[in-house]
């Protein structure tokens, strides 16, 4: 069955078709048509401070090598040798003074031009020789990059509304505390679905739903539209009196919610962590790091959940900053990724100990990574068959929606 006719038969409200979840043939079409035209929030400026420092963005069938050129420019190219086509940079991070092909020492400069190459025709113009170079855009010490073929989508645009927390946060000045990997054997819808919602919370996640409430678990534990529009009015009014309780810090608490008509489904909201003063999302509530990032000079208490698209978050306090990447690498297997963000002047040991700045996240991600893949040997079976979404999986059904009106969607060639 095509993917044209899977769409044609998905029934509102329930989970996908097994082939959505299963098919390589539709994970291709997953990447050409949804993936590869959007902003994909890949690292940070920090993890590749000097000249010539590189490392390799992989998904799907693609390699990208992230390099900085210089102090102001970081460029993105693709691992792909303009002469026969092999990998340059074989190591997944590294420094190079120059790109080096190991096959046949075709050699390129930070900036991606083809050096003189050995023993070609006298009128091999090497200027048309050059690295492919990939999309890229550094955004408050945030690099994404677009794998479109065509223009991408005009990034500032797209999201001058999350400029001002971005820039609240002070990402720009931060460092890389932690970097933890999660490979999941799983589908990336899967992982995306199991991270926007939040029904699943009380039977598998002990340690989230001790810092977080019960009540603002339900009503957006996964961000606001994840829960039942009453549970949300119960709860309006705690978050409505945190909130002013922030404005009257000078902390912002703007609020964005897209749903599936938009191009990227992106979010943006500021809300209390609980009802108890936590500091953090701490075993004891107090900071994880004890310099405050950015322009927080006062702790309000917050968290802040910015969604760039399905598979790109930004989730923060006060004093940490986490990024979150799910990356497609084929129908069965995403690479999860997440980063924890301090002040770029905090020390290791002394401000913050990386293991406590990581653990709610952590163990949350090792329980998320066995219900996943759980989850994905179950639709496996012969006897799968979709099944309804509870009205705490509201944002769930807005993905898949959105889903399947970008997988519709057919970019030229």
């Amino acid at each position: 069955m095509t993917s044209d006719e899977l769409i044609a038969r998905q029934r509102k409200g329930y989970s996908l078709e097994q082939d959505f979840y299963c098919s390589e043939e539709i994970f291709q079409q997953d990447i050409k048509r949804v993936i590869s035209q959007k902003w994909l929030l890949v690292d940070h400026v920090s993890r590749i401070p000097e000249k010539g420092d590189y490392f390799l963005f992989e998904i799907a069938n693609e390699s990208i090598i992230i390099i900085r050129q210089n102090e102001n420019t970081i460029n993105g190219f693709f691992n792909v040798c303009r002469h026969r086509g092999s990998l340059i940079c074989l190591q997944p991070e590294g420094n190079k003074k120059l790109l080096s092909c190991p096959y046949h020492a075709w050699t390129y400069g930070l900036d991606g031009a083809l050096r003189q190459p050995p023993l070609m025709p006298a009128d091999f113009d090497k200027s048309k020789f050059g690295l492919q170079k990939c999309h890229i855009k550094v955004c408050y010490g945030l690099i994404f990059v677009c794998l479109s073929n065509d223009s991408p989508p005009e990034f500032d645009k797209e999201y001058e509304e999350f400029a001002e927390v971005l820039d609240f946060h002070g990402l720009k000045d931060a460092k890389i505390a932690v970097k933890r990997d999660y490979p999941t054997a799983a589908n990336w819808k899967l992982v995306v679905e199991n991270f926007i919602e939040c029904y699943h919370c009380a039977a598998a996640h002990p340690e989230y739903t001790h810092v977080h409430p019960k009540d603002q678990l339900l009503a957006m534990g996964a961000g606001p539209g994840s829960g039942p529009p009453d549970a949300l009015k119960k709860y309006q009014a705690t978050w409505d009196a945190w909130k002013e309780k922030a404005e009257t810090l000078g902390h912002p608490t703007p609020e964005v919610i897209r749903d599936e008509a938009s191009i990227d489904m992106a979010q943006l909201a500021r809300l209390p962590i609980n009802d108890r003063n936590f500091e953090a999302e701490t075993k004891d509530g107090k900071r994880a790091c004890n310099i405050l990032m950015g322009q927080f000079n006062e702790c309000d208490h917050g968290e802040t959940a910015i969604q760039f698209n399905p598979i790109g978050y930004i989730l923060a306090s006060n004093d940490v900053a986490m990024m979150v990447r799910f990356t497609p690498r084929d129908a069965t297997n995403t690479d999860v990724q997440f980063t924890w963000l301090v002040d770029g002047n905090a020390k290791e040991t002394i401000d913050y100990d990386p293991d406590n700045v990581a653990w709610l996240w952590d163990v949350t991600t090792k329980q998320d990574k066995i219900i996943i893949e759980n989850n994905f040997s179950g639709i496996l079976s012969s006897r799968y068959r979709p099944g309804p979404y509870s009205t705490q999986e509201a944002r769930v059904s807005t993905f898949i929606k959105w889903y399947l009106k970008e997988l519709d969607n057919k970019p030229a060639l």
